[in-house]
C-alpha cells in the first residue's frame, strides 16, 4: 500500500514537472518518438520491405525514407518541374510528374542542400526541426481558450494532448522527405495567429501554405467563424465591429483565397495550359468532377454494401458528435472550425486512398478529443485520477498503430502496395 501511494505520489511530482517546464517536456517527448519512429523503420526494413522494392538485399532505414512520395520531392529539389509537361505518347493525356507536388517544402531543401548535404540527409534535418517546431504550435493553439468552454485542466490537457499527436500512427511521416511537417507548423501557425486577431500575418502564412499543401478552403472556414463570432462580440460590447482591423482581415481573406489558387494558376501559366495542374491530379487518380463525397460513398457501397455506407456514416456522425459535444468544447472554435472543414474537405476532394491516414495529420484536434476522452469524467468537468493509466492505455494503442502503419504502409511492394 505504501508502495503504491509513493508510485502515485511520484507520477504526480513527474505530472507537475511536465506542467512547470512544458516547452522542454515536450522536446523531450518528441525526441524520444522519433526514436520509436526509426524503431519502426527498422523493423519494417528488416522484417517487411521486399528486397524487390529498394533494388538490393539488405533493406535499410535509409531505403524506408527514400521510398514514394520522397523520390518526387528528390526529382524537384534537384532538378525542377520538367517542361514540356510529360504526357502520354498515345493519347496526348498529361501523365504522371512533379507537377502534381508543391514546391514550397523542396525548395526549402534544396536551399539546405547548397550546405553540401545530399536531399535525404537535408530533407530528414529539415523535417526534424519543423515537427519539433509543429509540436509546441499545436500545444500552444489547444492552450488557447478564447472562444473555448472554460476548463481547469487545460494545461494538462494541452500537454497531454500535444504528447499524444507526437505518436499519431502516420508520424513516421514527419520525419520523411515528405511535406507533412512543414505544413503542420503553417497550419497551427496560421489557426494560432487567427486566435490571437494577428489577420496580416495569417494573410503571409496562408500564402505560404498556399504553395506547400492545397487546404486553404479549411482554413477559410476557420477564418470565417473567427471574424463572424468577434463581430458579434464587438456589436454585444458597443464598439465598431473589427475596430482598426478591418483592413488587415480583408487583407487575410483575400490571401486565403488566393492561396487556394495559387499553385494551380502558376502551373497553368507556366505549362500554357490553365487546366494542366487538374490534369496532372487526374492522372494520379483523383476525381474532383464525379462530385464531393460520392467517391468513398460509392466504395463503402462496393466494399460492404449498406452496411458499409452506414459504418461510414456512423463514423463521420461520431466524429462530429466529439467535436461539437463536450470533448471538444475546451478547444476554441477556430480549431473546432478546421477539425470539421478539414476533414470534411478531404472526403469532398480526395478519392478513396490510405493516403487518408497520412493527411489527417494536419486534424490535429483528433488527439484533443483522445486526451479529453481519457482524462475527463463523464461530464467533462474535471480530471479522473485515474488519467495517467488511461492515457497509458491510448499511448500503448497509438505505438501499435505506429508500426503497423510504418510496416503496412511505408515500405514497398513493386507487385501490390498500398501508399502512405
Amino acid at each position: 500500500m505504501i508502495a503504491a501511494l509513493l508510485t502515485t505520489e511520484r507520477r504526480s511530482e513527474l505530472a507537475g514537472r511536465a506542467l512547470q517546464r512544458p516547452v522542454l517536456f515536450l522536446l523531450a517527448w518528441y525526441a524520444a518518438s522519433r526514436v520509436v519512429v526509426l524503431l519502426a523503420m527498422y523493423a519494417a526494413a528488416s522484417w517487411f520491405q521486399t528486397p524487390a522494392g529498394v533494388g538490393h538485399l539488405g533493406p535499410t532505414v535509409s531505403d524506408i525514407l527514400g521510398l514514394w512520395d520522397a523520390e518526387w520531392y528528390a526529382e524537384i529539389a534537384e532538378r525542377g518541374y520538367p517542361l514540356p509537361l510529360p504526357a502520354d505518347p498515345d493519347t496526348g493525356r498529361l501523365t504522371y510528374s512533379a507537377w502534381a507536388f508543391y514546391p514550397g517544402f523542396p525548395l526549402l531543401v534544396r536551399g539546405l542542400m547548397l550546405t553540401g548535404l545530399p536531399f535525404t540527409a537535408a530533407a530528414v534535418a529539415l523535417n526534424l526541426v519543423l515537427g519539433g517546431v509543429a509540436v509546441l504550435l499545436v500545444w500552444k493553439a489547444f492552450r488557447f481558450a478564447l472562444h473555448a468552454s472554460p476548463q481547469p485542466a487545460r494545461e494538462r490537457l494541452s500537454l497531454v494532448a500535444a504528447a499524444l499527436w507526437c505518436l499519431y500512427p502516420a508520424t513516421g511521416i514527419l520525419l520523411m522527405p515528405y511535406t507533412e511537417a512543414l505544413a503542420c507548423v503553417l497550419v497551427a501557425g496560421a489557426l494560432l495567429l487567427l486566435m490571437r486577431r494577428q489577420y496580416a500575418w495569417v494573410g503571409v502564412v496562408a500564402l505560404a501554405l498556399g504553395f506547400t499543401r492545397g487546404v486553404a478552403p479549411a482554413l477559410a472556414c476557420s477564418a470565417l467563424a473567427h471574424l463572424v463570432i468577434r463581430w458579434r462580440e464587438d456589436r454585444a460590447a458597443g464598439v465598431q465591429p473589427l475596430r482598426g482591423q478591418r483592413t488587415s482581415a480583408a487583407v487575410m481573406l483575400a490571401a486565403t483565397a488566393v492561396s487556394a489558387v495559387a499553385w494551380p494558376v502558376y502551373v497553368g501559366v507556366t505549362s500554357g495550359l490553365p487546366r494542366a495542374f487538374f490534369d496532372v491530379q487526374a492522372a494520379w487518380g483523383q476525381q474532383p468532377d464525379r462530385g464531393p463525397f460520392v467517391l468513398w460513398l460509392t466504395w463503402a457501397w462496393e466494399e460492404r454494401g449498406i452496411a458499409g455506407v452506414v459504418v461510414m456514416v456512423g463514423l463521420v456522425a461520431t466524429y462530429v458528435a466529439l467535436i461539437l459535444g463536450r470533448h471538444g468544447r475546451w478547444l476554441a472554435i477556430e480549431l473546432r472550425t478546421w477539425a470539421l472543414a478539414y476533414p470534411f474537405y478531404l472526403l469532398a476532394v480526395v478519392r478513396p486512398i490510405t493516403s487518408m491516414w497520412r493527411f489527417l495529420l494536419l486534424d490535429f484536434p483528433i488527439m484533443a478529443l483522445f486526451a479529453s476522452v481519457a482524462m475527463r469524467t463523464s461530464t467533462g468537468a474535471s480530471v479522473v485520477p485515474h488519467w495517467r493509466r488511461r492515457v497509458a492505455v491510448v499511448v500503448i494503442a497509438l505505438t501499435v498503430g505506429l508500426f503497423w502503419f510504418t510496416a503496412a504502409l511505408l515500405t514497398y511492394t513493386p507487385w501490390g502496395a498500398n501508399p502512405p
